[in-house]
Order: structure tokens, then sequence, then C-alpha cells
């Protein structure tokens, strides 16, 4: 373990050490975003120092402003690509107003000349047209102006909360896990410029904090060319920066809240024109850390830790350096359900031992934990060549390891229908590359060549074995010998596995945005070489095209992407070579024997959409979108654990459609709509990786991430500018596809085939089939008794069987593919107040915020018993009070 930490740390500084040498003689940019600078004279060509340049964006809510100097002369670093319009006022003289756009790492050089004040002035003001983006690629803006107020329901993975509620297209799942456009776990994220396309949820790594996040740019639409790996959402994200800030600034603040929680948050900034450092710091502890599966809440404490850091220093006129740094650890219980607390008779499913398991020692409550550390050092220097061109280059390196631990007593382990075995994993991802860029805006064009080499080292340490004595009981015709060393309940021990590989990506891009008169063309090349336990190549032409209809403030798009989809990196070794395993196979619910390598899939993906402006205060924007991939990803749940495998389908076919509805501050008053439906369709057989097929008669099903539609409408009001402020959030999901929900006749394969006037629901624990609020007439099923008729204990007449928290088809007509059990629609309410300046003062202020989560403490799911995530509860009703000191 040591070593891998130095092998880490010294690739870490490697890289480092590289950039820094790479100076030779030795202008502050990140990935995604640049400088806006400008000189501002008057009518005689003087300079006119202290006048404020303001530049804003009102659809994302991003405003900043500075003064220019004694030589005229203004500089606004850090400024996200989209956009902007762009404000000069100076005493004595008329306002000067331009629209600017930032689409480039190339600075934008503006000269600004402003005109004496008249009596016959005309003052240009924000129009429609300020509102639309005449670009092919659907994205959504988000600046922290209006993500700061938006009410959270998750504190420790608060960026997938925000892209969940803010953005179209997105499904939500449990535990910061969601859906982009469709797909599960097929997002990436490029923070700053570094891409990272590995899972970014509180069960599989940790995520940056979202207050060293300046401003999010998430794309739904067809990629460029510079995006690839996993594109169903790119999530590009700004961090914030010291530079320019030059009287210290920074935020203290604290929260408790319902569950035992409470929270310590610091940033920091402070910087020169040259130079800046922002530092960010927070801790959290939760007795409601996962989301679990009851809504009551047991062995669900966690905490986690985290310190981001980003330096940028502006080596001299044409070169800058930009660094960011983290490192975050959390701990946490895997949440029991109540067949996992209350295990006092062997779990009270097999065998009645007074409570003793095999090895004589009382089973106790389950206590599964994990433990995640993550570091990452991402170093990078621009070079500005000339006016219109300049060159980055960049260095990463970001470490994952993961551990679970399985239950002191390893029988404790035991889940009824769920989990037979017991589970140690020591698992390690580290990621380290390198990536290099030139960027070139002139006339019409903005061309952007690169290429990104990176390896992801994967070490996977794992200890299984049977906990289940009727697994592999020695009198059953089934008795497999080759299992029997390792069943626990027959004095066996555990079955080591050790996994290594290294995973080699290069990735080479060249695209060009052309804007000419109302037309914008996006063209584009990537070619993608992977190179893991399987090999792949593929070319990737890009294609978008978007017409401004200025006259109506319309922007019409299409789009077409050849896409690149790599497997998932967690548990990729086990997932591939397990079921060759005689010990491994059966354990892992292995579809058929062998090697089940999961190749590269590949993806054709068509968008077609519509932006439109309706006046200055309302602007929308839509897409339709089709996906079709060979090798259809997704995860398979090991038990009742959070530890997943990765599976690959024949093929996939995604079509559906996403949108957004802004309201621009308008006296105060903002909203944000965001809405979506996304069909997912997978197609058997399955080619690759662990873990069971789901039962589909007809070859094809809807996996748990397709959703008939769901929709957050987030509203924001502040009377006055120094006065309190209510946000509102109202959630609608009409429900993931379920799991193995009992029904009747039908393509019902999970009760008695064939039966459409009985449902059995004995496949299901007690427990379970309280969690999934299923009833018969009048009697509901409680955590340890089953629903039952006169027919029988869990027999009930089809007429009478129902659900409260899950939508099952009628007798008869359940079908895989058109009629699959839903998890039942909910609306979720969400309320924040608060004042950012309790005490009216200038340079210190005092915050106070109050939120409420669920409002109306709505009991629901977002999902059963799936065999890619298992069961979960949404939060119960949280509420949380928060103040803050700002300075």
């Amino acid at each position: 373990m040591l070593a891998s930490y130095k092998k880490s740390l010294y690739a870490a500084f490697g890289v480092f050490f590289l950039l820094v040498v790479t100076l030779n003689s030795v202008a502050q940019s990140a990935g995604n975003a640049a400088s806006v600078a400008g000189t501002v004279v008057d009518p005689s060509g003087a300079v006119v120092p202290a006048a404020t340049v303001q530049i804003r964006n009102a659809v994302s809510g991003f405003e900043r402003a500075t003064v220019t100097d004694k030589a005229g002369k203004f500089t606004i670093p850090n400024v996200p690509f989209n956009p902007y319009h762009l404000v000069v006022t100076s005493e004595g003289f008329a306002p000067y107003t331009e629209d600017i756009d930032v689409r480039s790492v190339v600075p934008t050089s503006l000269a600004v000349s402003l005109k004496v004040k008249g009596s016959a002035e005309v003052i240009t003001v924000e129009s429609g047209g300020d509102l639309i983006e005449n670009d092919p690629s659907f994205h959504t803006d988000v600046d922290r102006n209006l993500f700061d107020k938006i009410p959270l329901e998750s504190q420790s993975s608060s960026l997938s909360s925000l892209v969940t509620l803010a953005t179209p297209g997105i499904a939500a799942d449990s535990n910061g896990l969601f859906h982009g456009m469709g797909d599960h776990a097929e997002n990436s994220f490029s923070v700053d410029g570094q891409p990272i396309a590995d899972q970014q949820s509180k069960v599989f790594s940790n995520q940056i904090p979202l207050d060293s996040v300046q401003s999010l740019e998430v794309i739904a639409g067809a990629p460029p060319a510079e995006y690839g790996d996993k594109t169903s959402v790119v999530i590009n994200v700004t961090t914030r920066s010291g530079q320019g800030v030059t009287r210290p600034a920074g935020t203290v603040t604290t929260s408790y809240g319902s569950f035992g929680t409470a929270s310590l948050g610091v940033n920091f900034a402070y910087g020169g024109d040259q130079w800046g450092n922002f530092i960010s710091a927070n801790v959290l502890n939760s007795g409601r850390f996962l989301d679990p599966p009851e809504f009551a809440v047991m062995h669900d404490k966690g905490n986690q830790e985290n310190i981001f850091d980003r330096v940028d220093y502006q080596l001299s006129g044409a070169d800058s350096l930009h660094v960011n740094l983290g490192f975050t650890r959390s701990w946490f219980q895997t949440p029991n359900s109540f067949d996992a607390e209350n295990a006092t008779a062997w779990n009270g499913v097999v065998v009645d031992n007074g409570g003793l398991g095999p090895n004589g020692l009382p089973v106790g409550a389950a206590d599964q934990r994990s433990q995640i550390k993550t570091f990452n050092i991402a170093p990078s220097w621009t070079h500005i060549l000339n006016n219109a061109t300049v060159f980055t280059l960049g260095g990463f390196v970001r470490r994952d390891q993961y551990n679970y631990y399985a239950s002191e007593n390893p029988f404790a382990d035991l889940a009824p229908s769920l989990q037979s075995q017991t589970v140690d994993q020591d698992r390690t991802l580290t990621n380290a590359g390198a990536r290099s860029n030139l960027s070139y805006v002139k006339g019409i064009h903005n061309i952007k060549a690169g290429i990104v080499y990176q390896q992801t080292f994967l070490t996977e340490n794992d200890r299984i074995g049977i906990v289940d004595p009727t697994f592999n009981d020695p009198t059953s015709p089934s008795f497999d010998p080759n299992l029997a060393p390792y069943d626990l309940t027959r004095g066996g021990t555990l079955f080591p596995f050790h996994g290594h590989t290294d995973v080699k990506e290069l990735a080479l891009y060249l695209q060009d945005t052309i804007t000419k008169g109302n037309w914008a063309i996006n063209l584009g090349l990537r070619g993608d070489f992977y190179n893991g336990l399987t090999v792949h190549r593929e070319a990737q032409p890009r294609l978008g095209v978007a017409y401004n209809v200025k006259s109506t403030n319309t922007v019409l798009r299409v789009s077409y992407a050849r896409i690149l989809e790599t497997p998932f990196n967690e548990n990729l070794v086990l997932s591939s070579i397990g079921c060759n395993s005689l010990v491994l196979n059966p354990l892992l619910a292995c579809s058929s024997f062998g090697l089940t390598p999961l190749n590269p899939g590949w993806r054709n993906e068509f968008h077609a959409g519509i932006q439109q402006a309706f006046g200055k205060y309302l602007v929308f924007s839509g897409e339709y979108i089709w996906k079709y991939t060979h090798n259809g990803y997704d995860f398979s749940v090991l038990g009742s654990t959070p530890i997943t495998f990765p599976i690959a389908w024949h093929n996939s076919k995604i079509p559906g459609f996403a949108g957004r509805v802004s309201v621009p501050n308008f006296h105060g008053f903002s909203a944000l709509v965001v809405f979506s439906s996304v069909a997912s369709r997978f197609f058997n057989p399955q080619l690759g990786g662990a873990g069971a097929t789901p039962a589909a008669p007809g070859g094809v099903f809807r996996i748990d991430h397709d959703e008939k539609f769901n929709q957050t409408t987030h509203l924001q009001y502040q009377p006055w500018s120094r006065g309190p402020w209510f946000a509102f959030n109202w959630r609608y999901d009409s429900g993931l596809v379920a799991g193995p929900v009992p029904c009747a006749g039908g393509n019902c394969n999970n009760g008695p085939v064939g039966s459409d006037t009985v449902v059995d629901t004995s496949i299901i624990s007690p427990d379970q089939q309280f969690q999934a609020g299923l009833f018969c007439g009048s009697i509901v099923a409680t955590p340890t008794t089953p629903i039952s008729s006169g027919l029988g204990t869990n027999l009930c007449p089809a007429s009478q069987y129902g659900s409260s928290h899950i939508s099952i088809p009628a007798a008869g007509t359940e079908d895989d593919d058109h009629n699959p059990p839903r998890i039942a629609p909910r609306h979720l309410f969400d309320l924040a107040v608060g004042h950012d300046n309790l005490f009216h003062g200038d340079r210190y202020k005092w915050s106070l915020e109050l939120t409420a989560v669920n409002l109306t403490n709505k009991k629901a799911l977002y999902n059963f018993i799936s065999t890619f995530s298992g069961t979960h509860y949404v939060s119960p009703r949280t509420l949380t009070a928060q103040i803050g000191f700002h300075f």
C-alpha cells in the first residue's frame, strides 16, 4: 500500500516538474475559461482611468465587474466560455455597450472608445438576442450566482445534485448518481480542462467541493471533437480563482440539521494582477450519509473531509501557470435494511440458531463500511504565441483508493434473496496523463487541435466467501465441490482475488467552429486509441450546424456525432476475468462461463433542437436526441453492497427529448425549468461482464434509467438587493424502471408465469415487500409480515393487489420492453430562505440560511431491487440551518 502511494506521489511530482522546466522564458487561463482585457479611451484617444467595466450573462447568472487602472486598462480573468453583454460606464461619458463572445482560451482583447454624454445619445440595452447562443451543441450554463441559492439534497455529492436539479436530460438516482440522457455513468467532467471520465458519485469517488466551482457548462447535445470517452453528458467545470482579488476575501460557514448532520467550510481568495490563490476546505459529518433501502435511517453514519487549492501565476505577458490540488477522504457505513439490522436469528432467514452463526458467535446487525481517499494534482501552462494563437500544455494525476469492509461477523452479511456472500475489497484507480492543445481564432474560424494521453492503473484485491448454508449444500444435486473450501458455514476460508491492468488511451482531435453571418458550423474529427484488456481504435467525425433567425431571436440546430464509449474502470478486471474462475463464476452470478472482457462500444447519435427568446425575460431551449450504441453498458450490483461490476449488452437504443426554460433576473425574480423524457432500451445477449442478465423474453428490456418524464422548477426571489431571499424547488419524477416486483401474468418473470388472477410474492422477503409498499386489500406488508389473503400467506388475488410506492402493471399486461414495473411518480418540494447581509455590513457580513429538503416528507423510492443499483429511498424531510461570515 505504501509503495502504491509513493508511486502516485512520484508521478504527481514528475508531471509538475516536467511542466515547470518546460517554461523556458519563464496569460491567465484555465482549460474552460479565458481572460477579457482591454483599454478604455475618450473621444480624443486619452485613457480613461476608474471607468467601471461589467460583463454579464443573463441566462447563466454570471456577472463580473472591475475598474480601469491609471493607464485605462482592465482585465477580467477566469471568464467561462459564453456570450456576454459588456457595459462600460464613467462619469461624464455615455454608457458603452457591446456583445462579446468568449469561446476560446485565446484572450479577448477590446478597445473601448467612450463618447461624451449628450442629450441626443442612444443607449443600447439588452434584448432577446442576448439570451440566445448560436451554438450547434445543446448545453446549459449555470454560474454560482444562481446555484448558491438552489436547495440541494446532498451535501457530500453536491456537484451531482446541482447537475441533476439545474440541467435538463438528467434522471435522478440515489447516492449522488444520475443518468445523463438515458445512460448511466457515460458522463464525464472537465475540471479546468482536466478530463475525468470515471464515476464521481459518493460510492465510487469523491467530488470537488461545490464552493470551489465558479460555473458549469453541461453539454447534453452532440459533443465537439475535443470531448471523448464518455460523452452522454459533458460537465465543464470552471473553478474559482484568486487572481485579481487584491483584497483578501473569503467565507466561513457552519451548519447543523436533521440526522445530526453538521458541516464546517472555509474558503479564501487572494491575489494580484499577476497571481492568485483560491483555497477551500470542508468537513461534514452525517447520520444519513447514503440513501438507505428503508425510509427509516439505520446504520448510515458517514463523514467527509476535503481540501481544494487553485494557484494561478502569470510568469510574463505571454506565459501563465495554473495548478489545481485536491485531497478528499470519506468514510461511511452501508445502510441497513430491517432484515440486516435485526439479524438476531442468523438474519431470520435460513435457520434459527438462537442468534448464533456457524462460528458460534452472535450474528448481530450487518456492519459493512467503506472508505474512499481521492488525491488530485493538475498543473497546466499556457503560452500566448500571438494575438490569435495560444498553446496549452497540462498534466494530471488523480488517484482513488476504495476500501470496502465486511461485517466483523461475516454471517451478518447474509441478505434475503440478495446476498449469499461476504466480501472485502481494496481497490485503487490511478489516472495519470498529459494534454496539449493549440487554439487559433481568426476571422470566421475558431480552430482547436489537441492531443490527450492517459494511463489508468487498476489494482483490485477482493476476498469473498459463502455465508448461506443453502447456497452450496453438500446434499443438493447441484453441489459444487469447487466452492466447498470457501463455504464459511462449513469451516471454509475466504477466496482471494488479485487483479491488475494498465489501460492506455490516446486521443487526437481537430475541430473548427466557423461563424459566418447567421450560420455557425462545428466541424471536427477525433481519433481514439484504446489499449486495455481489449484493443480498439475509432475515428469519430463530428458535425453541427446552427442558424440564427435574428428577426425572431430563434436558433435552429442539428448535429451528428460518432462516439467511442470506453468501458468503466471500476472493477473492470474482476468483471472481465472473474467469470472464467470456477469459484468466482457462481459467486458473481455470471450468466455464462469464460472470460468476459468488456470491449469499447461505439455510438451514432443525432440531435435536432431549437432555442427561442420571448422578449428579453424568457428563453426556451429544447433538443430531440436519438442514440444507437453497439455494446451498451451498465452495472450489476453485488447483493446489498455498493460494489458493482460493469456489464455490456449487444446494443442499446435511446430516443428522447430535453428542454430548458429560463427567466433571467426581473426585479429580483428569476426562474429555471428543466425537463426531459428519455427511453433506454437494451438488447440481449449480454456480451461481457459479471452479474446476471435481466430476464427478457423478447430479448429487449428497459433498463432502470428509462424514465418517461421528469422536471425541476427552480424559483428565486429577492425583493430588494440588501434584503432576504427565497428559493423554491419543485421536482417531479415519473419513476425509473423497477426491479423484480411480483406481478401476475404477461411477461412477469418474477411471479407465477401464466397466472393472471393470483400474485405470489414469496420471491421477496417480508421486509422487501414492506419496502415496495405492497398490499393485498387492507393487508399491508410489514418488515416481518408478508401480505396475505384467504388464499394463504404471500398469495393475493390480482384484483386486490397493489403498491403505494411502485406502479405495477395490471394483471396480464407486464412487458419488459413496453410495460415494465416502475417506481411510482413523486413530487418533491424544497425551500430555502436566507439573508446574505444580516447586519448590513460593508466589508464584513453575516449570512443566515434555512433549508428544508422534501418539505412535505414524501415517502418515495429512487429504485427497488434494481439489478444495477439495489433499493434506495429518497431523503425524508431534512431541515438545515447555516450561518456564514464573509469578509
